[in-house]
C-alpha cells in the first residue's frame, strides 16, 4: 500500500520530469536521470520490470489481469502526474505509461486506456521492443482485434474513440482495415438490434446504422483487399436496398459494382 506522501511525491516528481514537446516531433525526448525526477522514474522502471517478470511466471493468461490491475495501482500517482504533464505540453519517453496502457486494454479499463493512448500518441511515445509497432498502430490492430474475436468485449464507442485517435498517424494499411472492419462489424450489429422507439435512435434510422456499416467495409477492402469483407459488403447493401430509396438515403448505390466483382 503506497502511502499518501509517497502518492504525493509520485504525482509532482512526474509532473516536473517531462520537458516542452512539439507535438509535431517525431519522438518524445529521453528524461535526465540526474534528477530527483529522473530517480523517481529509473526506480519505478526497476518495479515495472519485476512486475513483467512475475507476470511471466503466470501461464494463465485470464489469471494474469487481476494481477495487473493490483500491479497498475502501485504506478498511478506518477501516471497521473505525466498526463497533467501532457496537458501542459511537457512529455517525456515513458516505458512505464506505455506498459500501464497495454495492461489496461488487457484488463478492459477502456477510458483508463484510451486517457494513456492519447497521450502516448500525441506525444509519440516509444512501444516495447517485442511489440514493434508503433503506440498508434497497436491500438489500432490489437482493440479492432479483440472486437472481431470477441464481439462482446469492445464497446462501439470505443472503436469510434480509437478511430479518432489514430487519424493521421501513419501504419501498415492492414492494421488500419482491421480497425474498420471491426467498425463495419459494430455498425451492423447496431443496425440488427435497432429500436426505433429508443431515445438515441439516429435520425437516418436503421439505415444510418447500415450505411456507416457499409461505409467501414469498403473502407476496409480499400486498405486491404484480403481483410475478408466482401460478404460484409454484399449484405449490406442488400439490406440498404430493402429498406427503399428514401430510407436508405442513397447507401447503396456507390460500389456495388465493385461489390459484384468479389
Amino acid at each position: 500500500m503506497i502511502s499518501p506522501f509517497r502518492r504525493h511525491q509520485m504525482h509532482v516528481r512526474a509532473l516536473l520530469s517531462g520537458a516542452a514537446q512539439p507535438e509535431a516531433a517525431p519522438t518524445a525526448p529521453i528524461r535526465a536521470m540526474d534528477t530527483p525526477m529522473g530517480q523517481e522514474y529509473a526506480a519505478l522502471r526497476v518495479a515495472l520490470h519485476d512486475n513483467l517478470r512475475s507476470l511471466s511466471d503466470i501461464a494463465s493468461i485470464e489469471a494474469r489481469n487481476p494481477v495487473k490491475i493490483e500491479m497498475a495501482r502501485t504506478f498511478a500517482p506518477w501516471i497521473e502526474g505525466v498526463l497533467q504533464a501532457g496537458e501542459e505540453g511537457q512529455a517525456a519517453q515513458d516505458e512505464i505509461l506505455v506498459w500501464n496502457l497495454i495492461w489496461a486494454i488487457d484488463y478492459r479499463d477502456w477510458d483508463y486506456a484510451l486517457r494513456l493512448a492519447a497521450h502516448a500518441i500525441r506525444f509519440n511515445l516509444a512501444s516495447p521492443e517485442r511489440y514493434n509497432r508503433t503506440v498508434a498502430c497497436f491500438v489500432a490492430e490489437d482493440i479492432a482485434k479483440l472486437s472481431l474475436d470477441q464481439q462482446e468485449a469492445v464497446p462501439h464507442e470505443v472503436l469510434c474513440r480509437v478511430l479518432a485517435l489514430i487519424e493521421g498517424h501513419d501504419m501498415p494499411d492492414p492494421a488500419k482495415a482491421k480497425l474498420h472492419k471491426a467498425l463495419a462489424r459494430s455498425f451492423t450489429r447496431r443496425a440488427e438490434a435497432f429500436d426505433p422507439a429508443a431515445d438515441n435512435a439516429p435520425a437516418g434510422g436503421k439505415a444510418a446504422y447500415l450505411a456507416e456499416a457499409l461505409d467501414h467495409a469498403r473502407r476496409a477492402h480499400q486498405l486491404d483487399s484480403s481483410i475478408g469483407v466482401k460478404s460484409d459488403i454484399r449484405s449490406l447493401e442488400k439490406a440498404l436496398r430493402k429498406l427503399g430509396p428514401d430510407e436508405a438515403g442513397g447507401g447503396a448505390g456507390a460500389g456495388e459494382d465493385e461489390a459484384d466483382t468479389e
